[in-house]
C-alpha cells in the first residue's frame, strides 16, 4: 500500500473504536521491541524496589523508563499523523483534529 493511500478495511463511517491502526510493520516491530525492553525495566524496578535498593537509584531507574515511553509515544504519533490522520482529513473527516489535540494534550501532560 502507499504511504497515503487509504487502508480498505477502515471504514469511516463506523464509530471511531472500530478504526484500525495502520502502523507499518517495521515501526510495529520496533515498537514491541522498545516496549520489550521498558517492561523489562519495569520489572527492574519492582525488583529494586523489594530489594530496599537506595531510592536515587530507583528514580534514575523510573526517569529512565519515563524517557523510554516518550519515545515510544513520539515514534507512534508520527506514524499516526502521517496515516491515520492525514487519511481521515482527506476523506473531510475533521473530528479527527479534535481527537488529535486531545491525544496531544494527553502526552504533554
Amino acid at each position: 500500500m502507499e504511504p497515503f493511500e487509504k487502508d480498505p478495511s477502515l471504514d469511516q463511517e463506523n464509530c471511531h473504536h472500530d478504526l484500525k491502526g495502520q502502523v507499518p510493520a517495521e515501526l510495529k516491530e520496533n515498537l514491541i521491541k522498545r516496549m520489550n525492553r521498558i517492561e523489562g525495566q519495569v520489572k527492574g524496578i519492582k525488583n529494586m524496589i523489594e530489594r530496599d535498593v537506595y531510592c536515587d537509584d530507583i528514580l534514575n531507574q523510573m526517569s529512565a523508563v519515563q524517557a523510554a515511553l516518550h519515545s515510544v509515544s513520539r515514534l507512534l504519533l508520527e506514524s499516526h499523523i502521517n496515516t491515520c490522520v492525514i487519511d481521515r482529513l482527506k476523506e473531510d473527516d475533521r473530528t479527527v483534529v479534535t481527537e488529535l489535540l486531545k491525544t496531544i494534550s494527553k502526552l504533554t501532560k
